[in-house]
């Protein structure tokens, strides 16, 4: 039978670990030289959640609980705030922004209830303008991720397509002017033009209900399993792609596409 553990038994090892006598390693830590860890971890645990693995998926969530309870345990020591104190935050979070559910709030359907958790946040963060609200987004998010919830905010003021068309044709103009930036010469014109054009294909992936980062995700992956079937295509005729014409990689291309 398996040992059961609590978030307290994970505190007391972080603590031992901390201490005097525990992990050279662990303890030379600081919030700055774990913070990267913070954010593989969590794409660790959206990989296992993706496999199917639900013993992986629980691995991976463990070290997410990990990086929180490792930076809790570092606030602690330096007097700032501890493992309470971020379940508090949390807990009063999801109660006052959920007011349609522990308040007077009314919330008939998903999209309601974000409004509502929207509404309560900018109130609660003190966000007086929409502007501010936007500025809120992380900087650390991934850039698509960024854009994506940048572009969901502004629309829900109105300030959005009608539909996917219009942001065709806005695609249309981006890849027109970042061709001129090209032309131009401008090294800082062409990254702005196609920063434009990556965020307006970032609205046209939201229109079409779709998630960019996923989307993006997926298409990387097609892309090695193709190149995969490509170097394998080459090595049967006793070929190294590093060595084969431009040309002839895209004949090869061309026959794992089918």
């Amino acid at each position: 039978m398996q040992k059961k553990y609590t978030v307290d038994d994970l505190r007391d090892i972080l603590i031992t670990l901390r201490g005097e006598n525990g992990c050279p390693w662990d303890r030379v830590q600081t919030h700055q030289s774990i913070k990267k860890s913070m954010i593989e971890e969590c794409y660790e645990a959206i990989d296992a959640l993706d496999s199917g693995d639900d013993y992986a998926f629980a691995n991976e969530l463990g070290d997410v609980l990990l990086q929180v309870a490792f930076h809790a345990r570092l606030a602690e020591e330096r007097g700032a705030f501890n493992f309470d104190d971020v379940v508090r935050e949390i807990c009063e979070k999801l109660i006052t922004r959920h007011t349609h559910v522990f308040g007077k709030d009314t919330a008939a359907n998903a999209e309601e209830a974000l409004g509502q958790w929207e509404k309560n946040k900018k109130k609660e963060k003190n966000l007086s303008t929409y502007t501010a609200m936007l500025e809120d987004v992380p900087h650390y998010l991934p850039s698509l991720m960024r854009s994506e919830k940048i572009q969901k905010k502004a629309g829900s003021v109105g300030f959005d397509w009608d539909s996917a068309e219009g942001v065709y044709d806005k695609i249309d103009e981006e890849i027109a002017e970042l061709k001129e930036a090209v032309v131009g010469g401008s090294a800082e014109k062409i990254e702005e033009e196609y920063g434009d054009l990556l965020f307006s294909v970032v609205n046209l992936g939201r229109h079409l209900g779709l998630t960019p980062e996923i989307a993006l995700t997926k298409a990387s992956d097609k892309f090695i399993n193709r190149f995969g079937k490509m170097e394998q295509e080459a090595q049967r005729s006793g070929l190294d792609i590093a060595e084969i014409s431009p040309e002839s990689l895209n004949e090869l291309w061309e026959k794992v596409k089918k």
